[in-house]
């Protein structure tokens, strides 16, 4: 009974958030039972508190995070490590697992105060389901679900997703970035934000122009940051490729699309792009034929404002690295409350 009422008890706190009164309506019903470990009673308490709970329109499902703190503490450490062994096993993932980071991060909206890493809401059909996230349903998400289903209710998926981008920047050779856990998971696909909020790889007329800063613009700024963290923010292309499968859009930015560098600042700034003669939609190609750039790629060696900080993390991978790291962490943490730093390395 004691485990019982432990449990009612804190539901009664909750319900006490939703209705003052209905807090010492069900203390009442433990402490009028409380002592008695009859399995009968036992049952009689559930009910009755149920039937309290119902009787003034509480739902538990509603209201279902307030019982998350009985499912105990997380080691951190020991879901990095189980990430960690999945990137090891295929170097391959570790691009798409900050993608999935960074997606599901990236719908914060400064002015309406939603979206963000909060709800871990990418894993609902509904958010997959939009443009910018095409593929992830069918890998990164999956990926993630037996270490979720080993540690269970005590680990969100919005701390799970969030936490697998920090290792795999790390595991490919990237800065530790400094990370926090306590985001509480949506219970439903209420919670998703509208499609379009995401970075597009072209914006107006095919090929990198005006249009393609000003929507680059439009889209960081949305969530906060500043030309420097949209330049910083844009060296994770360091990383992965584009499959036509997905995107679209077709080959790696760099010929190290596993490793965490500066290169794809190093490319950006040196080698001459042209446009790809291709079926396929609008893009750029190196002259070996072998990396490819996208028109809000170029862009950031077209705009005098962008291009500063392109030319100084080409030349330096430390400041990169650094200013990265805080912008990534800041990308993660968007619209987040209550989060506690968390030492996951």
């Amino acid at each position: 009974l004691t485990k019982v009422s432990t449990y009612l008890a804190l539901f009664s706190a909750g319900a006490a958030a939703f209705a003052p009164s209905l807090s010492t309506r069900v203390t009442s019903v433990l402490d009028a039972h409380g002592q008695d470990d009859d399995g009968g009673r036992r049952a009689f308490l559930a009910s009755s508190v149920i039937t309290t709970l119902v009787g003034t329109g509480f739902t538990p499902a509603a209201h279902a995070w307030r019982l998350l703190p009985l499912s105990g503490g997380v080691d951190y450490k020991a879901v990095a490590g189980d990430i960690s062994s999945i990137i090891k096993e295929d170097p391959n993932k570790g691009p798409t697992l900050v993608r999935l980071a960074w997606h599901s991060s990236g719908t914060y909206d400064k002015m309406s105060k939603d979206g963000g890493s909060g709800g871990g809401t990418i894993r609902f059909k509904e958010e997959l389901a939009h443009g910018g996230n095409a593929g992830l349903g069918e890998t990164a998400v999956p990926w993630m679900e037996d270490v979720k289903t080993k540690y269970g209710d005590s680990l969100s998926y919005a701390d799970l997703y969030t936490l697998a981008g920090v290792v795999a920047i790390k595991e490919l050779g990237g800065p530790t970035v400094p990370w926090s856990s306590g985001r509480v998971d949506a219970l439903d696909p209420s919670a998703v934000t509208p499609d379009g909020r995401l970075p597009g790889a072209d914006s107006g007329p095919p090929g990198a122009d005006p249009s393609d800063a000003a929507h680059l613009r439009t889209i960081f700024n949305r969530m906060g940051f500043n030309d420097q963290e949209i330049v910083a923010l844009s060296g994770a292309h360091a990383l992965g490729r584009c499959h036509t499968t997905a995107s679209g859009y077709d080959g790696p930015w760099t010929p190290t699309p596993t490793m965490f560098n500066n290169l794809y600042f190093s490319l950006l700034d040196s080698v001459k792009w042209t446009p790809r003669d291709w079926k396929g939609p609008f893009q750029y190609e190196d002259e070996g034929k072998s990396l490819m750039m996208l028109p809000t790629d170029l862009v950031l060696i077209q705009d005098d404002d962008f291009k500063k900080y392109v030319s100084m993390y080409a030349k330096d991978q430390a400041t990169f690295f650094a200013d990265f790291s805080k912008a990534f962490n800041k990308l993660e943490e968007l619209g987040t409350t209550g989060l506690k730093s968390t030492t996951w390395a």
